[in-house]
């Protein structure tokens, strides 16, 4: 009976060792899974992290090219207004051109005919004169009388033409202050669109100051894609600004040239 005893338990402790190695293997690999789990919850945090910092910065760029859009689109808008205003002055300075062209020629018309009446008046005279001393003395009182009648509707002709060329002055006149005019009410659009696109631009770069101030990435690319939109703007601020000075010296050699050649006339 007390062998039997020692036998059972010596297996015993046998099964019961085996038992506590098993034990053990199973806390090593709980452990083993216990640091796999938190190298999986602290991959698992990073990558929401990370996922929400990239979002941030998705929806960051999103609105920076957003406005880069719109800055570009207002360009275009701009440069639109601006070919067209060019076209209209185009257009304007050609008809200008030809109202000064046709003044000329109605100029000439009417010096042409002022001198072809003066020689037909002298040829008119000349003959008079012949008649007058081929005449007898009952006759010399008639050819006065002719000749004052002559005399009388020369007058009375040359009187008209002075005030047509009166009336074609005034209407140089008028159409040069039309002209100048015109003129004025494009740059008075143009300096207004130029100052609505400038607020818009100034606006859109506070903007972006403000969003950077607020948002810990860097943004450096974006900033020198907004720098150099904006240069592009300036430099076609400074074309237009030096057209319109062009148009402007053009058009003041315009009237200096037609005043020149007014007093030549005269």
């Amino acid at each position: 009976m007390t062998k039997l005893n020692c036998v059972n338990l010596d297996k015993f402790m046998e099964e019961f060792t085996r038992l506590e190695q098993k034990i053990a293997e199973v806390n090593g690999k709980n452990s083993v899974l216990e640091t796999m789990m938190d190298d999986a919850s602290r991959l698992v945090k990073f990558y929401l992290t990370k996922e929400k910092c990239l979002i941030e910065e998705r929806d960051s760029l999103l609105v920076t090219l957003n406005r880069l859009q719109q800055t570009v689109q207002e360009q275009c808008n701009l440069r639109v207004e601006n070919e067209r205003l060019k076209n209209e002055m185009t257009d304007l300075r050609r008809q200008n051109e030809q109202t000064a062209e046709d003044g000329e020629a109605e100029v000439q018309r009417l010096l042409g005919e002022m001198k072809a009446e003066e020689e037909r008046h002298k040829r008119e005279l000349e003959t008079v004169r012949q008649q007058w001393w081929a005449e007898v003395e009952d006759t010399h009182r008639e050819g006065l009388n002719h000749l004052e009648a002559k005399d009388a509707e020369v007058k009375k002709l040359l009187e008209e033409k002075d005030l047509e060329l009166e009336e074609m002055k005034k209407r140089l006149k008028d159409q040069e202050r039309e002209r100048q005019s015109e003129l004025l009410r494009l740059q008075m659009e143009f300096g207004a669109k130029l100052a609505r696109v400038q607020s818009a631009a100034q606006l859109s770069q506070q903007q972006q100051q403000q969003q950077h101030a607020s948002n810990l990435l860097p943004q450096s690319v974006f900033k020198r894609k907004l720098q150099f939109v904006q240069e592009e703007k300036n430099k076609e601020i400074a074309a237009l600004r030096q057209r319109i000075k062009e148009l402007e010296e053009n058009q003041r050699a315009g009237i200096l040239s037609e005043g020149r050649l007014k007093r030549r006339k005269i």
